[in-house]
């Protein structure tokens, strides 16, 4: 196996171009952290991007940061944290969901749209890549957006990239907008909370006008890695911004949903490590053995759905998003629960408008298991195809994460 290490740019497009011209694909590797996240690769060759790395220009003022694509998210996170600002979709590292291997990288969470709590109030990875520089499967050194929030020169190809999972372009450059940091954080717990009931509290707090940046509801016994009491259900709303603002919203929340339970307030520190830990899935680490799902769902749904699962698989969960977010963790035998995580997504027959829409990501599993079923969601025909048309035009060959998303491709 031949291992590419490129240094720079044109060493990139060499490396590509010579898997190119021997009909050889290669995994692409940065930190490595994510590398049990889709289906399971067997190449002749990987691609190691990691000296692609480094903040190349950090404009605080312009709220604008360039960087290698294989820069380490904890590196990025230091000098925005020095300057008070903050990548505002959260990048989940995932470390102990994978077992703690790798190191997470800035282009690794671009590449798989990976974003945290925040994703309800500031947006998706996607909505914050405004640009990049990277190689195609055609070897061909090509750059699309810029360095500036507002540009619409051009296909918005960023939005593609982001969740191509590296099966279309080898990043060696990306460029990302980024927000302040808010001043102060705040969070209120509701204790004693059913799941439909916890849902309908959520909407209730992301409709009001207190500007709520995180809603989470923790199911009776969800073990989280702090000292959060786990007797009942709880659900958890985070608000932030100046210290004033932070301290008069969190009061009247205390205020308006002290009927539906016990309702209490986690401090700065506190609150910071709480969303921490919901957006790492604190809550699912000690289910090592098990496969992790992460399904996507409108916010009413989300309890619905986690129970359906419940019903027929012995499952560990918990809410994010509003409910949006289920996260379940279920036995790995058969097929770890696809067809019936899929058929309540479905749910029953007769429903109106927003059921039956959502999707499952097998976020973690055995390669056999990854293997044997969909990692990702199985796409109507017209989309597959459109799938197709796009990886043949940037990767042609199928050189880059041949398989990655879906087998053949």
């Amino acid at each position: 196996m031949t291992r590419f290490v490129p240094a720079d740019l044109d060493e990139l497009r060499d490396a590509v171009a010579a898997a190119l011209a021997a009909e050889e694909p290669v995994e692409l590797v940065g930190g490595g952290s994510k590398r049990g996240l889709g289906r399971p690769l067997q190449t002749p060759h990987t691609l190691d991007l990691s000296r692609l790395a480094g903040i190349r220009d950090y404009a605080p003022s312009e709220l604008v940061l360039t960087a290698g694509a294989a820069t380490p998210l904890a590196e990025i996170e230091r000098a925005l944290d020095a300057a008070g600002q903050m990548l505002a979709f959260e990048p989940p590292a995932w470390k102990m969901l994978f077992g703690g291997g790798g190191e997470p990288t800035l282009g690794g969470v671009l590449a798989c749209n990976l974003a945290g709590p925040r994703r309800i109030k500031a947006g998706a990875a996607r909505d914050h890549f405004l640009g990049f520089r990277g190689v195609s499967g055609r070897g061909e050194i090509f750059k699309a957006g810029g360095k500036v929030v507002k540009n619409v020169t051009g296909y918005d190809l960023c939005k593609l990239m982001a969740g191509s999972y590296g099966t279309l372009t080898a990043l060696e450059e990306v460029t990302v907008k980024v927000l302040p940091r808010p001043e102060a954080v705040a969070t209120v717990l509701v204790a004693g909370v059913d799941p439909p009931a916890a849902v309908r509290l959520m909407a209730a707090a992301l409709g009001s006008p207190h500007e709520v940046s995180g809603a989470a509801y923790l199911p009776t016994g969800t073990a989280l890695a702090l000292a959060l009491p786990i007797d009942s259900g709880r659900v958890a709303l985070r608000i932030e911004g100046p210290a004033p603002s932070v301290a008069a919203r969190r009061d009247s929340l205390l205020r308006e949903h002290s009927g539906a339970g016990r309702a209490e307030s986690l401090a700065h520190s506190e609150s910071i490590a709480l969303w921490r830990a919901i957006g790492e899935v604190a809550p699912l680490t000690a289910t090592a053995e098990r496969a992790v799902w992460r399904i996507s769902v409108a916010p009413a749904r989300g309890a619905e759905v986690a129970q359906a699962i419940a019903r027929s698989l012995d499952t560990t969960w918990f809410l994010d998003w509003g409910g949006g977010q289920v996260w379940a963790a279920v036995p790995e035998t058969g097929d770890a629960g696809a067809g019936i995580i899929r058929a309540a997504i479905r749910g029953p027959e007769g429903h109106g408008i927003g059921h039956g829409t959502g999707h499952a990501t097998l976020v973690r599993g055995s390669p056999a298991l990854r293997r044997a079923v969909s990692v990702f969601e199985q796409q109507p025909a017209p989309l597959a195809a459109l799938s197709r048309r796009v990886k043949e035009a940037f990767d042609p060959v199928h050189i880059l994460n041949p398989g990655r998303m879906v087998e053949g491709l």
